[in-house]
């Protein structure tokens, strides 16, 4: 199965989508067989400000045909906080979508997540990941949405993670252990992997961009159906 990836929102992002899914098809016993087309990081941001669903669908639709064109079987999305307009995107869409947060509610389930705190964009936490958990309730620090949602999107452009962002990242999720019971903190944005890589915050992390990699990985490899 050839997948499509829509990348460069932001770089960084999609070279970790690259990375881990090529080495999960080959885990599998699989040959990956793979697209990327590059998306603009400062465009969506604009769109996603705005909550301008359909501008930003119709310039996913235009990067799924070329995905199409260049002979990819199914799309996906690299950015979690790229998903607000993922409704609006499906109907016109050349090809299947493959969404990164619907699996995400069966993955805390089966492992026994009761409350799982919120790290991403300001959208994502706003909306406890578009209002699609509903066997595991999503929590976040509602006080500081704003300040964790402009750094992580200041990491995202840039493509590095500051010493000072990393700090806030690691404490907010610990606070959200400590203070709101989280069972585990989810990096429901996907390019907070440049501040969690390689660190032991002491408390479970889950990384969603592995949950969705995981799904698309078996779907390449005809384990899952599209």
């Amino acid at each position: 199965m050839h997948i499509g990836l829509i990348g460069g929102i932001g770089v960084a992002a999609t070279i970790v989508y690259y990375k881990r899914l090529t080495a999960r098809i080959e885990e599998l016993g699989g040959k990956a067989d793979l697209t990327i087309v590059h998306a603009d990081v400062h465009e969506l941001i604009r769109n996603n400000l705005a909550d301008d669903r359909e501008a930003q669908a119709q310039v996913y639709a235009a990067l799924i045909d070329r995905l199409k064109a260049a002979g990819a079987d199914c799309a996906a999305i690299t950015s979690l906080g790229g998903h607000f307009c993922f409704n609006e995107t499906v109907p016109l869409s050349s090809l299947p979508l493959i969404s990164a947060v619907t699996p995400l509610d069966d993955f805390f389930a089966a492992e026994g997540l009761g409350k799982v705190g919120l790290l991403g964009t300001r959208v994502v936490m706003q909306t406890r990941l578009y209002g699609q958990l509903e066997r595991t309730e999503g929590v976040a620090l509602d006080d500081e949405i704003d300040a964790i949602g402009q750094s992580y999107q200041d990491m995202a452009v840039a493509g590095v993670c500051s010493p000072d962002q990393r700090a806030l990242f690691l404490d907010a999720g610990r606070r959200m252990v400590d203070d709101l019971g989280a069972d585990a903190v989810v990096l429901a944005g996907t390019d907070l992997n440049l501040a969690f890589d390689g660190q032991d915050p002491g408390y479970r992390v889950v990384d969603a961009l592995d949950v969705h990699v995981d799904l698309l990985a078996k779907i390449a490899t005809g384990r899952s159906p599209v």
